[in-house]
């Protein structure tokens, strides 16, 4: 999936091995929240979540042939709330829980609990699913994608060719964003717990705590897309190379060596949403 100020394409490649693509006009549907800083991180998040649950069904339908085996919309839908229900819970809620039980009374020490116990999950995590045979080629797909937008960057000919020569780590990578989500709730949480008075219920204050939590993570979100905008646009500064290495170090994980085929399918998706020509694919209806 490949988005410009324009189009938003998806391309994938079916069982029989013909490339098929769709794309859909998303130039005009920006409201004026998407240009206001820090609060167009949220906007941003929220919409690429509403469109990448539309292009997961096209891509999941194309890949099955038998119709009865298709995901519906609903299903998607279904799916992508689940998922994030368990994220916010595996990653925001259970390390707050378990931080504030081991330390109740000491608001120092539960902080530093939890932002380990919230990074320690989540680079888990991404770590364990690498091992899955199709997560992997989702990472093949992933690495194909930033080889092919380098390659759009540095002006050269969009063919698999000159994009295998690129690295698969990309600064603007929504790897390195999520880790960045992550060390600035660690601060934003941090800075509330001690700003806002605490109840002398253990329970209520556990609750509240999480709460909060949830509630912020607009904010989080927005701060975190400027910090990774402005990261992404002066990396000819020293300090600015050391913040985003931590992301980059990520992707070694999240994102793998693809093939000149999986290269072909990810060159139709830039060029589609480019506007330009597309050959060797077919262009369909989502």
């Amino acid at each position: 999936m490949m988005r410009s100020p324009e189009w938003l394409a998806t391309a994938v490649r079916k069982p029989s091995g013909e490339i098929v693509y769709k794309k859909i006009k998303v130039g005009g549907k920006r409201n004026k929240l998407a240009k206001i800083p820090f609060v167009r991180g949220a906007v941003t998040l929220f919409d690429a979540l509403v469109l990448g649950i539309k292009e997961l069904t096209f891509s999941a339908n194309q890949s099955e042939e038998e119709e009865e085996k298709q995901l519906s919309q609903k299903e998607a839908v279904m799916t992508t709330v689940v998922s994030l229900g368990l994220g916010i819970g595996l990653f925001v809620v259970f390390p707050s829980l378990i931080s504030s039980f081991v330390f109740a009374d000491n608001r120092i020490y539960s902080n530093l609990l939890e932002a380990v116990l919230r990074l320690a999950f989540f680079v888990f995590y991404i770590w364990v699913i690498s091992f899955s045979k199709d997560v992997k080629r989702v990472y093949e797909y992933h690495g194909a994608e930033h080889k092919s937008i380098y390659t759009y960057e540095n002006k050269m000919e969009l063919t698999p060719e000159n994009a295998k020569g690129f690295t698969t780590l990309h600064p603007r990578c929504g790897t390195s964003f999520l880790l960045i989500v992550m060390l600035i709730s660690i601060i934003v949480f941090s800075c509330m717990d001690f700003i806002l008075p605490v109840p002398a219920n253990g329970i209520e204050r556990i609750i509240i705590k999480v709460v909060l939590r949830v509630i912020l993570m607009p904010l989080i979100a927005g701060i975190s897309y400027e910090i990774q905008r402005y990261s992404s646009n002066h990396l000819d500064k020293i300090w600015v190379r050391a913040l985003a290495f931590p992301g980059l170090s990520l992707q070694r994980i999240t994102t793998k060596e693809p093939d000149l085929s999986q290269l072909e399918v990810a060159i139709v998706a830039i060029k589609a949403a480019l506007g330009e020509e597309v050959e060797n694919a077919t262009e369909v209806e989502g």
